[in-house]
Formats: C-alpha cells, structure tokens, sequence
C-alpha cells in the first residue's frame, strides 16, 4: 500500500489497518496528545489521541526528521 492510498482512507479504515496489519511500538506523551507509533510495512505512522476529548485527532506518517523522534528514541532499549 502506497503512502497516498493510505492517506486517502477514513479515519475508521486507518484504524482497522493499523489493528490487523501494523505493529504497535511505543507510546508516547506530547502535549496534549498520547502519540502511539506502528509500523506498517517499513512506514512508521503516529495516531493522535486526545485523551481529553477522548477522540483520534490525527493519524499521519511519522516525519523521520521531526523532533518527536528524540522522544521515540529516549523509549527505546537497545541492547
């Protein structure tokens, strides 16, 4: 599945996706926000969820170069 085909689905597609095909691999707390990142295929791709509001607000592709990713890093344990 191209990125584009993946942007282009709804929310509720997205979701179901991400449950029966991606891997869940860390979470994270950002602002409002808890982030949760999965990898589909060899794409990382973050889910938005307001907690508030107790909705998604977002779910998009992971910007390799975004300063979120020094918060996925501090996560992870290599060994």
């Amino acid at each position: 599945m191209s990125r584009e085909e993946f942007r282009n689905m709804p929310l509720h597609q997205k979701i179901k996706t991400l449950y029966l095909e991606g891997t869940f691999v860390v979470a994270i707390r950002y602002y409002r926000h808890k982030i949760n990142l999965y990898l589909l295929e060899n794409e990382y791709i973050e889910v938005f969820y307001n907690h508030k509001e107790d909705k998604i607000d977002k779910i998009d592709f992971l910007p390799r170069d975004h300063s979120r990713m020094k918060f996925y890093l501090d996560q992870i344990k290599l060994a």
